[in-house]
């Protein structure tokens, strides 16, 4: 968390206009992504009871989206990460976005290309990932491919494939955004 943040940062009234995609470096990244996935996962979702925390996070490359004031970093408000499984077979995971950066799917978007496109550069041949049923039509919207109906902690899921043909290798840890602000409702 950056010091001159307040603690309880699950709460703001303003979006930004300008944002950052990139590989967590700092530790109040990997923080603010861990306290998003909590509020996202554990009490909004209810899918885990109090941390969605695994062995994966130990070796998964975390992806942030970081809203940002002035051109400086301010709070993580949206988060996926990434792992390969084995030589060219990548996985996506725990994609959430902060509540009040839901209403267009430009986020997630942003976040799911960013995290196919650093595998794809680091050799991905096949990406996969388990879609909650809710999110299905934005990964559509993104090509991905449905391979089958599972359930995951008890809840419907999708298992999913990247169309890599969609999604052109990114070796950038970081991408910069602006887009045009908005007061939240």
């Amino acid at each position: 968390m950056l010091p001159f943040a307040p603690a309880d940062r699950t709460a703001f009234a303003f979006i930004s206009g300008a944002y950052c995609i990139k590989h967590v470096t700092a530790g109040w990244e990997r923080q603010g992504c861990l306290a998003l996935r909590r509020a996202v996962f554990c009490d909004e979702q209810a899918i885990f009871e109090s941390d969605d925390g695994d062995a994966l996070d130990d070796t998964a490359l975390p992806i942030a989206a970081i809203a940002c004031v002035a051109g400086m970093p301010e709070q993580v408000v949206g988060t996926v990460r990434i792992h390969q499984a084995e030589p060219g077979l990548w996985w996506g995971s725990r994609l959430a976005v902060h509540r009040d950066c839901r209403g267009a799917a430009w986020l997630g978007t942003q976040l799911i290309q960013h995290a196919v496109g650093t595998a794809r550069a680091r050799g991905c041949t096949r990406f996969l990932a388990q879609v909650q049923v809710q999110n299905l039509r934005l990964f559509e919207r993104l090509q991905w491919q449905s391979l089958q109906a599972i359930r995951v902690q008890g809840r419907p899921h999708v298992l999913m494939q990247a169309n890599l043909a969609h999604c052109p290798p990114r070796v950038e840890d970081e991408l910069r955004l602006a887009v045009q602000a908005r007061a939240a409702a």
